[in-house]
Formats: C-alpha cells, sequence, structure tokens
C-alpha cells in the first residue's frame, strides 16, 4: 500500500509543528510526505538535482540484498546530507545506560523478582541521562538480544539529538507526556500508547508534560513485526490500520549542536553548528511508528481453559529460530473473562522465554497485592512462577459467570534469552526483597483421597 501526505506543517521549527494533524495510518506500509509542495521527486529516488537545492540519501533499516518482504529503506530529502551532521566524535560516559554482554559475578539474575515503581528525582534528567537499564540479554556486537530500561525524563533535549545504532527501541510510557522530533516527523506520546522508534534515527525528545516516566525495550535483533495471526484469520489483535507514522516536518535552523551517538554500547557525541532535523520530503517503509494500546483487540478462551499468554502479542521480532522470538511484547488489558469450569487467572508454569512484566495502570490479576503501576518483575528463563495465594483462592473459588477485567493495562517483554540484572536494578532499585515471600503460604491440600478440594 502506498500512502501519500502533503504536509501542512510547513515550518523550520519543529517544535511549532501541529503533529496531531500530521499522522499516516498503516504498519510497513510504502509512505511519501512533503512538508514543502514538490520537494519529493516522482518516478525515480535520485534526480540529478533535487527541488529545493535538497540532497537525496537513504537510509536502510535491512541489508541491501534482503527478500523484497523484508526490505526496509527510506529515500530522504534534506537539507544537508547525515555526513554533515557528524564531525569527529569522543568518547562520552553514560552510566545507567548498559548493553549486553553484561554479566557482572556479584549481582545473581537467578531467582523471581520484583521491583516497586522507581521514584521520581529532583535531578534534572534528559531521554538520554534518565534512562537505567534494568536487564540485558544476548550480545550488542552480534545484533541478537535485548535490553529492558525504565526512564525518568524531567527536562527536554535543548540543541541535542540522539541516534542508536544498536538497535530499535520501544518504548511504553507510564507517567507524564513525551514529544519525539524525528528526522521524518513529529510523534507526540502518552500512556496507554507506544512508539518505536528505529535504529539509526535521530531525534530529540522534549517534555510536554512531566514529570515523565514510563519502560524502553531496546531490540539489538530482527525489527519489530506484526504477528502471524494463524487461525485467527485476519482481524483483531493489533490492526496495521491503527499504527500511525508521522508526516514530514523539518528545522533549518542555525544553532550549536551536540549529536549523541550508542554504537557497540559505547556512547559518542559531535558537534555541529545546526539542527539534523532537516528532512523535507521522503517516501519508504523504514520509520518511526506510534501505536495506541486501546486499540488492541484481545483474543481468549470463549468455552474452556486459559490459554497461552502469546495469544496476546501485539509485536514480536523474530529470531533464526521459527516460533521462538528475540522479543515478544504482550499486552493484558481490559478483557472478558468467560470460561466456564475453568481457572482464569494464568496458571503456574515455567518456559523457555524470560518475561520482564511492567504495569502501565491498574491491578494485574494473578498479583492483585504488590504490583503496583509503574513497578516491574523478572521471571527468568525455567523459573516457576504463578499466582500468590490470593490470586488462586480467589480464581478457585470465583462463581463461574461472565466478569469484565476491568482498570488493567501490564504488558510483558519476553525474549528467548536469559535476562541479567545490572547493578542498579540489584542494588539501587526499589527491589522487593519479601517478593518470593508471596508464594509461601500456598498450602498443601493433597491428602490422598480422591475428589475435589476446597
Amino acid at each position: 500500500m502506498n500512502q501519500h501526505a502533503t504536509s501542512q506543517l510547513v515550518t523550520h521549527d519543529l517544535k511549532n509543528a501541529r503533529p496531531h494533524e500530521g499522522y499516516m495510518p498503516g504498519f510497513g506500509n510504502d509512505f511519501e510526505t512533503e512538508a514543502l509542495p514538490g520537494a519529493l521527486p516522482q518516478g525515480q529516488n535520485s534526480p540529478q538535482k533535487c527541488a529545493y537545492g535538497l540532497y537525496a540519501e537513504q537510509l536502510s533499516g535491512t541489508a541491501f540484498t534482503a527478500p523484497r518482504g523484508q526490505n526496509e529503506r527510506t529515500w530522504c530529502y534534506r537539507i544537508r546530507p547525515s555526513v554533515k551532521h557528524a564531525g569527529r566524535f569522543a568518547k562520552i560516559d553514560v552510566p545507567h545506560w548498559k548493553s549486553a554482554p553484561h554479566i557482572l559475578p556479584d549481582v545473581i539474575s537467578l531467582g523471581q523478582y520484583r521491583w516497586d515503581p522507581i521514584p521520581h528525582t529532583t535531578e534534572k534528567l534528559t531521554w538520554v541521562t534518565g534512562m537505567r537499564t534494568v536487564t540485558t540479554a544476548g550480545d550488542v556486537n552480534t545484533q541478537t538480544g535485548m535490553a529492558n530500561h525504565v526512564y525518568l525524563v524531567t527536562e527536554s533535549m535543548t540543541d541535542e539529538y540522539f541516534y542508536s545504532a544498536d538497535g530499535e527501541l520501544l518504548v511504553v510510557p507510564q507517567e507524564g507526556r513525551l514529544r519525539f522530533s524525528t528526522e521524518l516527523g513529529i510523534i507526540d506520546l502518552e500512556p496507554k500508547e507506544i512508539a518505536i522508534l528505529p535504529r539509526g534515527l535521530v531525534y530529540r525528545v522534549e517534555v510536554l508534560e512531566g514529570p515523565c516516566r514510563g519502560f524502553v525495550c531496546e531490540n539489538y535483533g530482527q525489527k519489530f513485526d506484526l504477528p502471524n495471526r494463524g487461525p485467527i484469520g485476519a482481524n483483531c489483535l493489533a490492526n496495521p490500520r491503527d499504527f500511525k507514522c508521522p508526516v514530514a516536518a523539518f528545522e533549518d535552523r542555525e544553532a550549536p549542536s551536540r549529536v549523541i551517538l550508542k554504537w557497540c554500547g559505547q556512547f559518542h557525541e559531535t558537534r555541529i553548528d545546526h539542527s539534523p532535523l532537516d528532512v523535507v520530503a521522503w517516501h519508504g517503509n523504514y520509520c518511526p511508528y506510534k501505536y495506541d494500546l486501546r486499540t488492541y483487540s484481545p483474543v481468549g478462551a470463549i468455552l474452556f481453559d486459559h490459554p497461552d499468554p502469546s495469544i496476546f502479542t501485539v509485536l514480536t521480532a523474530p529470531s533464526g529460530q521459527e516460533g521462538t522470538a528475540n522479543i515478544d511484547f504482550v499486552l493484558f488489558r481490559e478483557r472478558w473473562m468467560v470460561a466456564e469450569h475453568s481457572f482464569r487467572p494464568p496458571w503456574y508454569h515455567k518456559n523457555i522465554m524470560s518475561e520482564l512484566m511492567g504495569n502501565i495502570y491498574g491491578v494485574y490479576d494473578a498479583k492483585p497485592q504488590g504490583f503496583a503501576p509503574g513497578g516491574m518483575s523478572l521471571h527468568n528463563c525455567m523459573l516457576p512462577h504463578g499466582p500468590d495465594r490470593n490470586a488462586f483462592e480467589h480464581g478457585s473459588n470465583e462463581p463461574m459467570v461472565p466478569q469484565f477485567q476491568a482498570e488493567t493495562m501490564s504488558f510483558m517483554f519476553e525474549t528467548r534469552f536469559p535476562q541479567h540484572l545490572t547493578e542498579w536494578a540489584a542494588h539501587s532499585a526499589p527491589l522487593q526483597d519479601d517478593y518470593i515471600d508471596c508464594w509461601d503460604s500456598l498450602e498443601k491440600k493433597f491428602d490422598g483421597t480422591p475428589g475435589i478440594k476446597n
């Protein structure tokens, strides 16, 4: 599908643009958009001379020879080529943002962990300095695996820009509102929405309403995609039309600026004398998105039993092993519970995947106490977990009538790799030392006699 938009954002200052007037619908579409009329070439990608004196430049998100259905690239028509947006690089220290492999000999990652919400601080924190890594998995150098972070942001980036060569970022806000002013347009983001920021995309993050807190999944591997629906068919779960891509908007501004680059787990800075957000027009299928989680249509059991949590997958990043994801992003939102003569909460289990969960708002049905909005939990691969005693007793004795699971939205970043705790997550974040005790009061009900036990 081709989506064309002639942007009304004829502006030299992205901060003055009106982004809600400028989103294009569709996931994986081939878009085209221009912020000035006639800026987008027609019929070819790289004319001898571009309109307005612009430079043509391709941003490739996959190898040139990737299969057609997986090949992703965007042609940008910009005021300066990207080689003018970088000078000599100098290494800088970003102490709380870690990358895999990051395995510490004095940190134990084997266990069931849960954290209270990360408290806000009076410290001035930007998108980069406010990132706190919780877990890492895989290897950033071989582009496999991922990292999970929490962000605390109080300050807008001013004449400062960021991009990552290591992977795409899946952003899940929990408090506050952020604006991502990117090379390809503007995305405003608030709780109950998510954003996907591709590898290599330059952007600035501004606080619209703060302080801001949320979760980030950094994907080193293949890009996030919509899961195959199999026998579900063509509808439900996350529908492509509900993903929104920004229209073109640009800055033509001379100002001393700093560009921060994350590359192979290390951070570097370069100084330039202008804004790098200077793409006047673009076309292609490699671009940022936002998605409203309230448009996710869950599918579940309508007769008996509780399906695997994979039924709630919003996005998946595949690995080299079919059916085993590098990352799954799974959403547990409001829904009806109607299964008859069944234990409706999530059942006890251990599995091959490692699960980091976060609570956006409300109460999670398997843990009615202790898992607060803004909190997290980690259940690593092959470690058992499941309902606490209160949830088990309620699920075992609740009336078998339809019930609406209201005021709840939690998610899971799930990966095939073991997740290793950082020093910050193990010793500085508000870890609940007594979380493991939530299963202590589970009783032995077996006494050797047949029949159902109360």
